[in-house]
């Protein structure tokens, strides 16, 4: 009775939820138009149909499509039969899919978690397998899949603690669609145990996907040349990932080190904010370029803001120090992963429950440092400048870092391979 009740409460709630998600679709239009491209798709209806057999894996939107680089590359090569399908939420992550795998793969907008959307879905591509990056738990969907026959893996699956107590409010809905997965496969040995707590029945670790994704050449290289054309003489600072309230926090901090010929590179996480972040510099009075200009770095430029797509190693590869946002201010972190496999000295603030294990283990084996505020930031960023050598020790730590932790990928196409057997 239970569960009948809460399909017909979470029915209801997609129901009155129905006018909220297409205003909030056009809300987000104003800053990023193609959200007003593929609306069928997010209803079910798809004009791309496969002619093999389907291998499908979800991805959010860029940072779970950049994370799946090394399983879609295993699955290429392992399932050369088989027709890769990709599924975002966001237009970021569709145009990340396509600016990494181009033809390689299909890629559609998964769609919104209606009875109705999700079993065209799966009638329409018929996968033979289905995976869902991270922590995505949408009831109906997994249903559908279950129902048809389809098995479905919850890959690089993490939960924080505070999302295990908002999951665990919807209680035996949550714990039914759990349990109809056909594998869980977490990144430690703590998501795992919260995931089973929620009603998980078949969960390993194979820890965690991003740490197998190997920085793209192209983007190393792009690195060496930023770094050549800034020359040697200069600091690099980058801010990366930075969240709302985070650029105003690194300003307050650079103030603090006072060091002139510093230049930051500021990459906000969301595309919509650059517009956001310039208005910040401009009103501060901080001199500025923007790197989707293509114009050499003045000398006099403060400021270098990272309005570009997919170069996130890039500025890693030609930074002296990196901080990682999402940290600064409680959103819960974002990957340091990415800068720790080239070599960069990391610092984060006190926030960083969305990678908890992560965090902990890269501050404990010297590859990043932890700053509790602004004037934390300062202080420790003021210090690895000065100090070259323990810019060094940190980054071979980071290297080391991020070698020890790989084969993720191997550990989960073992898993894979036993269901499409």
């Amino acid at each position: 009775m239970k569960l009948l009740l809460s399909w017909l409460i979470y029915a209801l709630l997609l129901v009155l939820a129905l006018p909220y998600t297409m205003l909030h679709l056009l809300w987000r239009a104003r800053r990023q138009p193609a959200y007003l491209q593929h609306w069928g798709e997010r209803f079910g209806f798809y004009p791309k149909r496969a002619t093999q057999p389907v291998i499908w894996l979800h991805a959010v939107s860029v940072g779970e499509t950049r994370a799946a680089v090394p399983l879609v590359q295993a699955l290429l090569s392992r399932y050369p039969g088989h027709r890769i399908l990709l599924t975002h939420t966001t237009p970021t992550g569709r145009a990340t899919s396509e600016s990494l795998f181009g033809e390689r793969v299909l890629r559609v907008y998964l769609p919104y978690d209606y009875s109705f959307a999700v079993r065209r879905f799966v009638r329409h591509f018929q996968p033979a397998i289905g995976m869902l990056m991270e922590t995505e738990i949408w009831p109906n969907l997994i249903a559908a899949c279950h129902a048809s026959g389809t098995p479905v893996l919850l890959v690089n699956a993490r939960l924080s603690a505070r999302s295990a107590r908002r999951y665990g409010w919807l209680g035996v809905l949550v714990r039914n669609s759990m349990g109809k997965l056909a594998a869980v496969v977490a990144q430690t040995r703590a998501d795992a145990d919260r995931l089973s707590q929620l009603g998980a029945l078949h969960v390993e670790v194979a820890g965690n996907l991003k740490f197998d994704c190997e920085p793209p050449h192209a983007q190393i290289q792009a690195g060496v040349r930023l770094r050549a054309q800034l020359g040697s003489a200069r600091p690099v600072f980058v801010a990366a990932s930075t969240r709302e309230g985070e650029e105003a926090l690194v300003l307050d901090a650079l103030e603090r080190v006072a060091q002139p010929d510093l230049l930051t590179v500021i990459v906000p996480r969301h595309p919509q904010r650059f517009d956001e972040v310039v208005a910040l510099l401009e009103r501060r009075g901080i001199v500025y370029q923007r790197r989707s200009a293509g114009r050499p770095v003045a000398a006099q430029t403060a400021v270098l803001l990272g309005d570009s797509m997919g170069e996130l190693f890039a500025y890693y590869r030609a930074a002296d120090v990196a901080f990682v946002g999402g940290s600064l201010l409680p959103f819960g972190g974002q990957n340091l992963i990415e800068a720790a496999a080239v070599g960069c000295p990391v610092l984060i603030g006190p926030h960083t429950w969305n990678f908890a294990e992560v965090a902990r283990q890269a501050v404990a084996s010297g590859a990043a440092k932890r700053v509790e505020d602004a004037a934390g930031l300062a202080r420790e960023l003021k210090g690895l400048l000065d100090d070259s050598s323990r810019r060094r020790q940190m980054s071979e730590a980071a290297l080391a870092f991020s070698r020890a932790h790989r084969g993720t990928v191997q550990r989960l196409m073992q898993i894979i391979d036993q269901f499409m057997d």
